[in-house]
């Protein structure tokens, strides 16, 4: 018999997650489906959003979405998200286009043995201290490096745009109760984090599998976006409080999504991932091939202890019913 309903897009014929828009952040309206565009309406009209292009569909307070147009983010892979004012709070997210288990084994095999992650670990600072020699670096040296990085960061930027910094204080329950810039950061940060986040389910691997940071659901999605932050982040938050916002969160949200619209970040995050959690060596070359395949194949094997992987869906009692 026939099974009902549209049947999905076949994984080869999906645009890859580095290919695709980095995330629209929608709220206050209804989200539904018009052929293969998602549409948002709201008092002032509607607007149409091709599916095949979303990395991530934010969903801020007030949206209300239809199950045709989960059903079509779902046949397209893109991720869907759902979030809290000013995009600084993540609630939920969708399924991911990836079908393949090889990331999240790898990373599962890698966080779980104290040398390999130690190694992957160090990749990632290395990543930020281009020319510098990490492989001998305890942890505890590692996030002294870090952390010095970082404030000479903001000392930069304030230097460069005039705004005054003291430090990095907020509080997650009140949005309103920092000051400009670090109303910025905040922002700025929930965006990167969702991007990251959306990039991390959508090619197959964990976002609570982390290397630096540890024990919550989004530790890897930490890990990933600290690389980022001060090419990305940090310059737009000092732009937005230099330039006297009257609305931080939306002006935030707009200039971090100018700031990755050229699919840049994307395609970094992606390549970033898979040579931290598939690189062969602690320092030798990733194979290329391992970086730039699309979709994997929507293939369920059976695990055997003594050898290769065995076909699923076949019957191994040798004729016997069971």
């Amino acid at each position: 018999m026939k099974i009902p309903g549209v049947p999905p897009a076949e994984l080869s014929d999906l645009n890859r997650a580095q290919d695709r828009l980095s995330f629209i952040y929608l709220e206050r309206c209804v989200i539904h489906r018009d052929s293969n565009a998602i549409t948002a309406t709201d008092d002032k009209g509607v607007v149409h959003i091709p599916a095949a292009t979303l990395g991530v569909l934010m969903l801020g307070p007030g949206t209300s979405i239809t199950q045709q147009a989960m059903m079509l983010l779902a046949d397209n892979g893109a991720t869907a998200v759902w979030v809290g004012e000013h995009g600084v709070r993540y609630y939920a997210h969708g399924r991911p286009l990836a079908r393949s288990s090889r990331l999240i084994v790898a990373q599962a095999a890698a966080v779980s043995h104290r040398d390999r992650r130690l190694r992957v670990a160090r990749a990632m600072y290395r990543m930020r201290f281009p020319g510098e020699d990490t492989s001998n670096l305890t942890m505890q040296q590692l996030r002294g490096k870090e952390g010095a990085r970082v404030r000479r960061c903001y000392r930069e930027h304030a230097t460069r745009t005039g705004v005054p910094w003291n430090n990095r204080e907020y509080d997650p329950n009140d949005f309103n109760g920092s000051d400009p810039v670090n109303q910025a950061l905040s922002a700025a940060h929930a965006c990167l984090y969702g991007i990251v986040h959306a990039v991390i389910v959508a090619i197959g691997a964990s976002p609570g599998l982390g290397f630096v940071h540890t024990g919550h659901d989004r530790s890897f999605v930490y890990d990933i976006a600290d690389l980022y932050k001060a090419d990305i982040t940090i310059p737009v938050a000092f732009d937005i409080a230099a330039s006297q916002s009257t609305d931080i969160g939306a002006d935030t949200r707009r200039a971090v999504r100018d700031r990755v619209h050229d699919g840049t970040l994307l395609d970094r995050c992606v390549r970033d991932i898979r040579s931290l959690l598939l690189s062969p060596t602690p320092t030798g070359p990733i194979d290329e091939q391992w970086l730039d395949d699309g979709p994997e194949s929507d293939t369920v094997r059976l695990w055997d202890e003594e050898g290769p992987e065995l076909a699923s869906g076949r019957n191994y009692g040798g004729g016997v019913d069971f």
